[in-house]
This record gives C-alpha cells, sequence and structure tokens, in this order.
C-alpha cells in the first residue's frame, strides 16, 4: 500500500504543478480541459485550476498518505469512503482523457489510470 501512496502522490503533484502553471499563464490549454482552449487559458478556467493545484489535489495526497500510513490525518473525513469518491474521479478522468479531441491532452490518459488503479489498491487495503 505504501508504493501506491507513493506513486499516487507523486503523480498528484506532478499534475498539481501542472494546474498551477495553467493557473499562472502557461500556455498549455491545449493539454486541459479538453483542448478547447489552445495557449493560455480564460481567466475563469485559470481560477478552476488554481483552485485545483491549492486545494483539490493538495488534500487528495493527505487522504491518499494517510491511506498509505505515510500520514495520521485523524482530522479528515473517513478515508475508506473517500477513497472509494477518488475511484471515481480518476476513472472518469481517465475516460475523458482517453476520449478527449486534444491529442496532447489524451497523454494525461496513462497518468489517470495509474491514479484510479493506486485509488483502487489503498481503498481495498
Amino acid at each position: 500500500m505504501e508504493a501506491a501512496a507513493v506513486l499516487a502522490t507523486i503523480l498528484l503533484v506532478i499534475l498539481a504543478l501542472f494546474q498551477l502553471a495553467l493557473a499562472a499563464g502557461a500556455p498549455w490549454g491545449r493539454a486541459a480541459f479538453g483542448g478547447v482552449w489552445p495557449g493560455v487559458l480564460p481567466t475563469g478556467i485559470r481560477i478552476n485550476s488554481l483552485v485545483f493545484g491549492v486545494v483539490v489535489y493538495p488534500l487528495i495526497i493527505l487522504y491518499v498518505l494517510d491511506a498509505g500510513e505515510m500520514v495520521e490525518s485523524s482530522w479528515l473525513p473517513a478515508p475508506s469512503v473517500v477513497l472509494w469518491v477518488l475511484v471515481v474521479f480518476f476513472a472518469v478522468g481517465t475516460l475523458a482523457n482517453f476520449a478527449s479531441r486534444s491529442r496532447i491532452e489524451r497523454l494525461w490518459g496513462p497518468v489517470t489510470l495509474i491514479l484510479t488503479i493506486c485509488a483502487v489498491v489503498l481503498a481495498t487495503g
């Protein structure tokens, strides 16, 4: 379980950094959000990326590390329920990435697939 937690954490940090770069104005819009906005994302979407990079992914990392018994986060809601929600979240993301019209965004498909597998390992652990 520790290996799944470490691998998931590494991938989540990469995703968080990618979202923060998008929020800061990196011209990588084709690699996110269906590739609808090539270049710099519109302001509203950049705010979304900021929230994911600063709040959502770090919170998921806490759950993953807690499930891998690498940190103790007793103040978080029941990790078992949250981990199954994450399985669904990552599975839907995997489908969306592989189905994207943007060829470059489809490269995120294997990343979210691995995250899905790690979440299943942690949820069933």
